[in-house]
């Protein structure tokens, strides 16, 4: 029997992107593509060779249906992805970003299915689950309500207890949550249960209080991580673990099209390398260049490479 290699649960999302530049109430065309932290490291590992489990929920709606032809074709493990009768899919809308800015952004998933998930959605513990060798969290999930935030931490104590890896990117969305202080202590503490945690440097001195990228990465092999990168855009990522501290630098890139996902790219990237037995130097230099290809592309999965273009 094949057992998946990593685990991780999240929101999948539709993703409406902007076919022209302006504002989104301006647009009159858009593209569907699909979007979502979580689901964007999947598809970036699956990519890779690695067998992946996503544990969510979609509504029985259109974007659902689309979401879960898209993660088949990708080859992701659907076993624990749930059809929710009573609630919608959650989607989001891109606008056309120039000169390599950030796109605006808007989100529409208050009430989604994927936000009704909860310990009841944990896949059993005697299951396949069990063996995989590394389950990765986000700091979305915990954000989207109290019973996903239940499963996050239910998930990475079952991991922990059963000796496998734990990987973590806070990945902020202070508007989910009812205050920063709320969000700083929920995450830290998801963190605090984590192998490998991957801030970015903004991410980290907001949840830290330090800031410099070896001061933040402190904080958190402090508490318990043994490895931690902190993502610097462009200039690279700081590493910090058993093997040293040190920069890691980025890979230039011409014209950057679209930043998000890059970080999901990187995250992908850092994962597979710590699954190849990489050193972790050489895990972030993969994230890196895998973050650098993303913001070549559009949509959010579309610069995620195969193992032949990496």
């Amino acid at each position: 029997m094949d057992f998946p290699d990593v685990v991780t649960m999240g929101e999948a999302m539709a993703l409406l992107m902007a076919r022209q530049a302006g504002r989104l109430d301006e647009v009159r065309e858009f593209e569907r593509a699909t979007a979502g932290a979580e689901l964007n490291v999947a598809v970036g590992l699956s990519r890779l060779g690695f067998r992946v489990c996503y544990i969510s929920r979609l509504g029985n709606d259109s974007f659902g249906r689309h979401l879960r032809a898209f993660m088949a074709r990708e080859g992701l493990d659907l076993r624990h992805v749930a059809t929710d009768e009573r609630h919608p899919t959650g989607f989001m809308l891109k606008a056309m970003a120039d000169r390599g800015r950030d796109p605006d952004v808007e989100y529409f998933r208050r009430h989604s299915a994927a936000s009704h998930m909860s310990v009841a959605d944990m896949p059993a513990a005697d299951g396949d689950c069990r063996h995989a060798r590394l389950l990765h969290l986000s700091g979305i999930s915990p954000a989207l309500s109290a019973g996903c935030g239940e499963l996050a931490f239910a998930l990475a104590r079952q991991a922990r207890a059963a000796g496998r890896l734990v990987s973590f990117d806070p990945n902020l969305r202070p508007r989910l949550w009812p205050s920063q202080a709320a969000m700083v202590e929920v995450l830290n503490a998801l963190a605090s249960l984590a192998d490998i945690v991957m801030p970015g440097l903004a991410e980290g001195r907001l949840l830290t209080g330090r800031q410099d990228p070896d001061g933040i990465a402190d904080f958190y092999l402090e508490r318990g991580a043994h490895q931690v990168v902190v993502k610097l855009g462009p200039e690279g990522a700081w590493v910090a673990g058993a093997g040293g501290h040190g920069l890691v630098p980025g890979v230039p890139v011409r014209e950057v099209v679209d930043t998000v996902g890059a970080g999901d790219g990187f995250a992908a990237g850092v994962i597979s390398g710590v699954l190849d037995g990489l050193p972790l130097r050489d895990a972030a230099a993969r994230g890196n260049a895998i973050g650098a290809r993303v913001v070549q592309f559009r949509g959010d999965c579309e610069g995620l490479p195969t193992r032949a273009q990496l």
